[in-house]
């Protein structure tokens, strides 16, 4: 029986493990898909050698961009985003990183767009912002990044943005962790009364369902939508990837 696994840091929460474990018992297939819990990336290595008969990886935050550089191959559209979530291993060992968040996040928000849905907020620059962020430029959406700091190719601090700022970008993504289960009360500190009935409001997250991000941008009128449907596409584009692979 095959293993699959994920990589990542407090990930017992994962969408993953739950997801790939009833679609192998549902269809019978003789995969296993387990967590890898890691507190840095530095123990990747150990993890292969404890570990030969694992035939392919996801890749979850923080180790999108970390990854990298233990990786022997990466596709072209990986290395043009410049961050992995998909990782298959060849018979001789040879690591290849993909990228199939790209393709999860155009599929799930194709639906919600609108012809006045032109500019882009981008909250937090980590691997998955990536992602999203070569999403929207294959769309021709313009987009800017929100960060806690200045830094390079970002637009926006939190403490920059301003009910005016919000109101000139239709599309608002959440990138960020903030919000998760358990803190449901916590969302990103954007100016909220910028948003009118115009806005689409994305989060990344899907537990919980809703988030206060979410929540705030429904009460206010905007579209909004959950991080859960990018997280099926993604996955099942992983499992293209690696059945072509075994």
């Amino acid at each position: 029986m095959a293993r699959l696994g994920l990589i990542g840091k407090h990930i017992s929460y994962s969408f993953s493990k739950g997801y790939f474990t009833a679609k192998f018992e549902a269809e019978q297939l003789p995969f296993t898909y387990e967590n890898f819990d890691l507190d840095t990336i530095a123990e990747f290595p150990k993890l292969l050698e404890d570990h030969t008969n694992i035939a392919g990886f996801n890749v979850t935050i923080p180790y999108k961009e970390a990854i990298i550089p233990y990786l022997d191959k990466l596709s072209k559209k990986a290395k043009k985003i410049g961050a992995v979530n998909t990782i298959t291993i060849d018979k001789k060992g040879h690591l290849k990183g993909y990228n199939t968040d790209c393709y999860g996040f155009e599929k799930s928000l194709k639906p919600y767009l609108k012809k006045h849905h032109k500019k882009a907020l981008i909250l937090g620059t980590g691997g998955a912002s990536k992602a999203i962020a070569f999403t929207l430029k294959k769309r021709n959406i313009k987009f800017d990044y929100v960060s806690r700091t200045k830094k390079n190719k970002v637009r926006f601090t939190y403490d920059d943005l301003s009910p005016e700022i919000i109101e000139n970008y239709q599309i608002i993504i959440n990138c960020t962790p903030i919000g998760t289960h358990p803190n449901l009360n916590e969302c990103p500190n954007i100016p909220y009364d910028g948003i009118t009935k115009t806005h689409l409001l994305y989060d990344l997250i899907y537990n919980p369902d809703e988030t206060k991000f979410l929540k705030l941008g429904k009460s206010l009128g905007a579209q909004t939508c959950n991080g859960l449907k990018m997280l099926e596409f993604q996955a099942e584009k992983a499992w293209k990837i690696w059945n072509s692979s075994f």
